[in-house]
C-alpha cells in the first residue's frame, strides 16, 4: 500500500482549505437591493433614511437592513418583490430630488470582506447587468472644432495688430476685417496656420473670409469623437471598479457600454453620462455684474454667470483653460482651511496658458467655472422633444497671489462633488457630447439557460459512461466510476 509523508498531506489539506476560504464568499449569494443617492451628488444624511424606512411601512415592506453607504442609503430586502415595490413607490414619492436604483448587495459577511476577499466577477451573461447605448453628437463634435479655430484665427490676428470679428456660423468660422487693405495678409496668415482649410473671400461680405473644414478634416473629426469617447466611456468604468465590462463602438456613432452585475446604479449612469468639465476666466473688472443681470446683456468682451448662490458675477469670454488640457485630477482637502479639493495637473499647452496668464495678472481675481451639459424632455407644441441644456455655474473666485503653470488646487466643491469630478477629469473629457438612446437591464438568462444545457449534457454522458463501465468491468468498473466521481466534483 503506498503511503506518503505527512507533510505532503498536510500541503494538500491546507490548500483545499485556502482554496474553500478563498471561494467562500461565492456561496453567500447576493440581496437585492435599492440605493439610492441625491440627484446633485451630495450625501444624503441619517435624518433621511428615517424617512425613507417610514415609507417602507406605508406599504408593509419589511427591508433586511437598511444603512448610509458613502453617502447614499443601501437598502436590502428577502425577496425581489419587495425589491420592485419598494423601488416604484420611492420614486413615486422622493421625485426629482433623489436617484433610485435597483442593485444587488452581495451578502459576504465583514470578517470576509475585512480579508480583502469578493465574490467571484461573472460577465453580462452569467449575472445580468445593465446595458446602455450612447450616441455621440457629431455636429457638436464638428462645432467645437470650429470654436477652436476661431480662438486660434482670432489670437493670430490680434498678434499681428489685425482688427477682426471672428465668429462661427452653421459649419463656417466667419472673418470679418476692420481694414478691407488687411484681407490678403489676413488671408495668407490663415492659410499659413491652417493649409489643409478652404480659406475663401466671402462674396456677400466685403472684406471679410469664409474658413471651411474639408471632407477629410470633418470625417477625421467624427472618428475622432467616436475614438476618444470609446476611451473616456472605458476610462470611467475602470474608474467605477465594474468587473468584467464591455465598452465598444458600434456603427457610425453610437457605443455600448455593458456593466455586469449592476442593475442600474445611481452613480454609474450620473458618471457615465456626464460630460462635466472645466473653464478657467478672468473676472471682468470694473463692471457692474447687477446692472448687466437687470440689463439682461453683458458688456462687450465679458459674459454674465451665477455663482452657487445665486450672485451674478461677468467674467471674460476668452478661457484660459479648459477641461481637456488637463491630464491629472486627485481629490484632497485644502492644507489652510480643510475643505475638500481637487488637486489638478496641466498638459505643457495648459500650463504655458497658465504661466502667460497668472504673470500678466498679478493679484487679479480669477474664476473656475463648471460646465455640465443635461439632456431634457420638454414639451413643445404638443409632442415631447428632447433638448440639450448647458449649465455653466462659478463654482470658485479667487486672487491670483503667484504666478503658477501646472499645478494648483480648486476648492469650493462638498466631498461627493470633488471626488466625482475628479473622476470625470482623470478619466478625460468628452471629445462631444453623448446622450442615452438605450438603457436595459438584462437578466442572467443567457448564461443560466447554458449553465442548464451544460449540465444536462454532463449527466447524460457521464450516467452512460458509469452504465457502460459498471456492465462491461463489473467490480473494477464500479471503482472507476466512483474515482470518476470524485474527479469531476
Amino acid at each position: 500500500m503506498n503511503r506518503y509523508p505527512a507533510w505532503i498531506n498536510l500541503l494538500v489539506a491546507a490548500s483545499v482549505l485556502v482554496g474553500l476560504l478563498f471561494a467562500a464568499p461565492n456561496f453567500f449569494g447576493d440581496d437585492p437591493a435599492v440605493q439610492i443617492s441625491r440627484a446633485d451628488a451630495s450625501a444624503l444624511e441619517s435624518l433621511e433614511l428615517d424617512r425613507f424606512e417610514q415609507l417602507l411601512d406605508e406599504i408593509n415592506v419589511l427591508p433586511k437592513s437598511a444603512y448610509l453607504d458613502d453617502g447614499k442609503v443601501l437598502i436590502r430586502f428577502n425577496l425581489f418583490e419587495d425589491q420592485l415595490r419598494a423601488s416604484d413607490l420611492l420614486r413615486q414619492k422622493l421625485g426629482r430630488p433623489y436617484v433610485v436604483a435597483l442593485t444587488l448587495a452581495p451578502r459576504t459577511p465583514d470578517w470576509l470582506r475585512s480579508l480583502g476577499l469578493r465574490p467571484m466577477s461573472l460577465g453580462l451573461d452569467l449575472r445580468g447587468g445593465v446595458h446602455f447605448l450612447f450616441e455621440v453628437d457629431m455636429e457638436a463634435a464638428i462645432l467645437q472644432r470650429l470654436e477652436s479655430y476661431a480662438e486660434d484665427f482670432s489670437r493670430l490676428l490680434r498678434e499681428q495688430r489685425i482688427r477682426r470679428n471672428v465668429r462661427v456660423v452653421g459649419r463656417e468660422v466667419r472673418v470679418l476685417l476692420g481694414d478691407p487693405e488687411d484681407l490678403d495678409r489676413a488671408e495668407r496668415l490663415i492659410s499659413e496656420a491652417e493649409p489643409l482649410m478652404f480659406v475663401e473671400r466671402s462674396t456677400t461680405a466685403e472684406g471679410s473670409l469664409v474658413v471651411t473644414m474639408t471632407p477629410d478634416q470633418i470625417r477625421e473629426r467624427q472618428n475622432f469623437a467616436i475614438e476618444q469617447n470609446t476611451v473616456t466611456l472605458r476610462n470611467r468604468v475602470n474608474e467605477l471598479g465594474v468587473a468584467e465590462p464591455v465598452v465598444q463602438r458600434q456603427g457610425l456613432n453610437r457605443i455600448v457600454v455593458q456593466l455586469p452585475g449592476v442593475q442600474d446604479p445611481s452613480q454609474a449612469e450620473r458618471v457615465l453620462g456626464a460630460t462635466a468639465t472645466l473653464e478657467f476666466r478672468l473676472v471682468c473688472e470694473g463692471e457692474n455684474a447687477f446692472d448687466a443681470q437687470a440689463r439682461g446683456r453683458a458688456p462687450l468682451g465679458c459674459e454674465l454667470f451665477l455663482e452657487r448662490a445665486g450672485t451674478p458675477v461677468l467674467l471674460r469670454r476668452a478661457t484660459i483653460v479648459t477641461g481637456d488640457q488637463l491630464v491629472d485630477a486627485r481629490q484632497g482637502f485644502d492644507q489652510q482651511t480643510s475643505s475638500p479639493a481637487v488637486f489638478v495637473r496641466l498638459d505643457s499647452r495648459g500650463a504655458d496658458s497658465m504661466l502667460m496668464t497668472t504673470k500678466e495678472n498679478l493679484n487679479k481675481p480669477m474664476a473656475v467655472v463648471f460646465v455640465e451639459q443635461r439632456r431634457e424632455t420638454v414639451e413643445q407644441n404638443g409632442e415631447f422633444v428632447e433638448v440639450t441644456r448647458v449649465d455653466k455655474q462659478v463654482i470658485s473666485i479667487a486672487t491670483i497671489r503667484g504666478v503658477f503653470s501646472s499645478n494648483f488646487q480648486i476648492t469650493g466643491l462638498d466631498l461627493v462633488e470633488a471626488r466625482d469630478l475628479s473622476l470625470l477629469l482623470r478619466a478625460g473629457a468628452l471629445a462631444a457630447p453623448i446622450y442615452k438612446v438605450e438603457e436595459r437591464t438584462i437578466g442572467p438568462s443567457l448564461g443560466q439557460d447554458n449553465i442548464d444545457k451544460g449540465l444536462r449534457a454532463i449527466l447524460i454522458g457521464f450516467g452512460l459512461v458509469v452504465l457502460f463501465m459498471a456492465i462491461y468491468y463489473r467490480g473494477f468498473g464500479v471503482i472507476a466510476d466512483l474515482a470518476l466521481l470524485a474527479n469531476l466534483v
